[in-house]
């Protein structure tokens, strides 16, 4: 487990593919409660330690992932990423092929299939009587293009499901790896080339500005793009 940054109230994570943040049906031991054993041991703490989860990562997603410490830190976070105010969150992605433009701004509406565990796009004038149909916004510009796959950095202005994987597969770039959304083949690593690059935000307790930027995996082809 690589610890990125901790203090009092905060500890951020580069998490793998493979991991979870949170417990789920798989039974498998979520990143929570890594961390969780990481302090009690690191500080000797007696009885159950505290934290917060306050945001999630896909399971074959990559990258940094925030966890808060204290109360107050976890009630601050929430808000700040719920308003998406002080916050900001950097991602990158390895895609089939590249974008017919090396930058733009993505606009869809998202709608959410609960037992696919899959969003897909509906235009503007279905979503106009779907409730359940809600605006996705994104940035990304091209930052690095190879033979056969091209890095993309992305900004997102919302947090829908599946978000980015979902509005880079309806351009005609899948994220390499994502057989839901149309990619070629799978990873060795089961995962998808989507990685968590950075979080900007401002400290919940101390206001002071954060930077964290995760490592990309340690695999040929991240290195050879990044």
């Amino acid at each position: 487990m690589q610890i990125l940054y901790e203090d009092n109230h905060i500890i951020a994570v580069n998490k793998t593919c493979n991991e979870i943040v949170q417990g789920d049906k798989t039974g498998d031991t979520p990143l929570s409660e890594m961390v969780k054993a990481y302090i009690k041991e690191k500080y000797s703490k007696p009885g159950e330690v505290f934290l917060g989860v306050t945001h999630r990562l896909d399971r074959p997603t990559s990258g940094v992932v925030l966890f808060a410490r204290t109360s107050k830190a976890l009630t601050r976070l929430n808000e700040m990423f719920r308003s998406h105010t002080s916050i900001r969150k950097t991602y990158w992605a390895i895609v089939q092929g590249a974008p017919r433009e090396p930058q733009a701004r993505l606009v869809n509406y998202l709608k959410k299939n609960e037992a696919q565990n899959k969003a897909y796009i509906v235009s503007s004038e279905k979503a106009k009587g779907d409730n359940e149909a809600k605006e996705a916004v994104l940035s990304y510009r091209v930052l690095t293009r190879g033979e056969h796959y091209s890095l993309l950095e992305i900004q997102l202005e919302t947090g829908r499901h599946h978000q980015i994987r979902c509005q880079l597969a309806a351009i005609g770039c899948p994220v390499k790896g994502d057989l839901k959304y149309g990619a070629r083949r799978s990873n060795p690593d089961g995962g998808i080339c989507l990685h968590a690059r950075a979080i900007e935000f401002e400290h919940p307790v101390s206001h002071q500005h954060i930077c964290l930027t995760a490592p990309v995996p340690d695999s040929p082809l991240w290195h050879q793009l990044s």
